[in-house]
Parts: structure tokens; C-alpha cells; sequence
């Protein structure tokens, strides 16, 4: 079911999402070569306790996982696509990208942002892959409108995959067991929102809905597969992979992006 926020659910979640970039952001700026996944992990809790939040992902069970997730930041390095669980002895290297994936729990209610950092300076290749998802992003974002527009979620999808089709003849390949969720007051909630699809088609864009679209795109094949861990998504063929997330508003108009500094 999909759940229409309120009023004030908006202004909580416009707040949260706010704390949650500022965190994000300053992780991002520690991002280096022979810093830890855990000392990242270790940054983002300190962080977010001191603003008097919660870290959403900590202690976070989803269904089908045999454990609770350890960690408040999913930290995943080149071929891991989403949710590597942080440890001292990942040390990053120069040259290496990684995804830092967190989500907040301000007064009650999520909000969920990703990006992809590169440690150090990073080869061409990883730059474009970088650039294509952080466009990709806004290529979704863009077309997430409700209201007199009609929009639905087919439309979102559709928007990123074609444009991801558009770059590199099929270098690239959307992962399709993972997608974009709504969020607010649960940290995955409905719809569930895929980077493909078909124009017109899925759930209407309705204005007050809060979700989180995250393109995951790997230098290769769309394949992925799942570490012994139960959490830890990684290519099939072991080429790199980026993700970016920002969880936006639907309006009348244009989306708003909640999870902006």
C-alpha cells in the first residue's frame, strides 16, 4: 500500500532528509586511501547521534535476512554494487570507488541517500561510470512527477534505462533484482520502483508520496550475485559498479529532493 504522507511528515522528513546529507556529505569527505569501511561506519554513527537521530540500516532486518545488518552505513567497494557490511580490515586503496549508502531516522520517520566516491584519482573508466549514474539519477528524478502531469512509475524506469541504453552501446548494465522503494515511515515501503520499464505503466505519481530512486549500474553485465554474508551484492562478472540515491517528494510540480544540504 502506498501511504500519502502528511503535512507534517513532510516537514520531518524535510528536516531528516537535510541531517542526512550533511552526514553523508562530511563522510564523503573521508573518504581516502587507507581509511577503513569500518572508520567510515564508525564516522556516520558518531555523527548521527550527535544530531540526536538514529541510523536506519543498524540493526535493520529485512526479509529473508538470517541476521540483522551491523552497521549503520552500507559501504561497497568496486564490484559490490550495494549493502557491503563494514570492516576494519577493508582498507580503501587509491583508485578504488565506493558506494556509501545510509539512511536516517529523524522523529520517527526515514529517509535513505547514496552516492559513489572515488578514492584518490580514479581511471577514466570509473569517472564515466560515476558521471552516467549520477545522471542517471537526475534523469529519474526529473520525469518523478504527479500531479496534472501524471507521471507513473513506469515512466521513471523507463527514463533511466533509456537513457543508460543511450551511453556506450551496452558497456553498461542496469541491475534489475535491485530498484528504488518508498520510504517514510518505514525504510522500504511501496512502490517499488525498478530502473526500467515502460512508459505509462506501474503506480501513478501521486502528489505527497515519498520515495527513494537509486540507478545501480555496472561496467558490464547486469548480473549480480550475493555474498555467503546475506547482504553483500557484487557483479557477476567483476567489473565495477556505481549507486546513487537521493529520496524525493512528489508535488503538484516539479519532485523536491529532501535529501540536499
Amino acid at each position: 500500500m502506498i501511504i500519502i504522507k502528511t503535512p507534517k511528515e513532510i516537514e520531518i522528513l524535510r528536516e531528516g532528509g537535510r541531517r542526512l546529507a550533511t552526514v553523508l556529505h562530511k563522510v564523503k569527505e573521508k573518504v581516502a586511501p587507507g581509511v577503513s569501511t569500518k572508520d567510515l561506519d564508525t564516522y556516520a554513527q558518531n555523527l548521527i547521534k550527535e544530531m540526536g537521530d538514529t541510523p536506519a540500516f543498524l540493526n535493520y532486518r529485512p526479509a529473508g535476512a538470517e541476521i540483522p545488518f551491523p552497521a549503520a552505513l552500507c559501504v561497497s567497494v568496486n564490484d559490490e554494487v550495494v549493502h557491503g557490511i563494514p570492516r576494519k580490515d577493508r582498507i580503501l586503496k587509491e583508485g578504488d570507488i565506493v558506494s556509501i549508502d545510509l539512511g536516517l531516522k529523524h522523529n520517527g520517520l526515514f529517509t535513505d541517500m547514496a552516492m559513489t566516491v572515488p578514492v584518490g584519482v580514479v581511471s577514466d573508466g570509473s569517472k564515466a561510470l560515476l558521471e552516467i549514474t549520477e545522471q542517471a539519477l537526475q534523469v529519474g528524478i526529473d520525469v518523478a512527477q504527479g500531479g496534472k502531469t501524471g507521471n507513473t512509475v513506469g515512466d521513471i524506469g523507463y527514463a533511466v534505462e533509456s537513457f543508460i541504453r543511450s551511453k556506450g552501446g551496452g558497456k553498461y548494465g542496469i541491475v534489475e533484482v535491485l530498484s528504488g522503494h518508498g520510504v517514510g515511515r518505514y525504510v522500504h515501503e511501496d512502490p517499488y520502483i525498478p530502473n526500467f520499464g515502460k512508459r505509462g505503466k506501474g503506480e501513478k505519481l501521486i502528489p505527497g508520496m515519498v520515495i527513494a530512486l537509486e540507478p545501480m549500474i555496472n561496467n558490464g553485465t547486469k548480473n549480480v550475485t550475493l555474498d555467503a554474508d546475506g547482504y553483500t551484492f557484487r557483479t557477476a562478472d567483476g567489473k565495477r559498479s556505481a549507486h546513487f540515491e537521493h529520496t524525493i517528494l512528489i508535488t503538484e510540480g516539479e519532485p523536491e529532493i529532501l535529501t540536499k544540504v
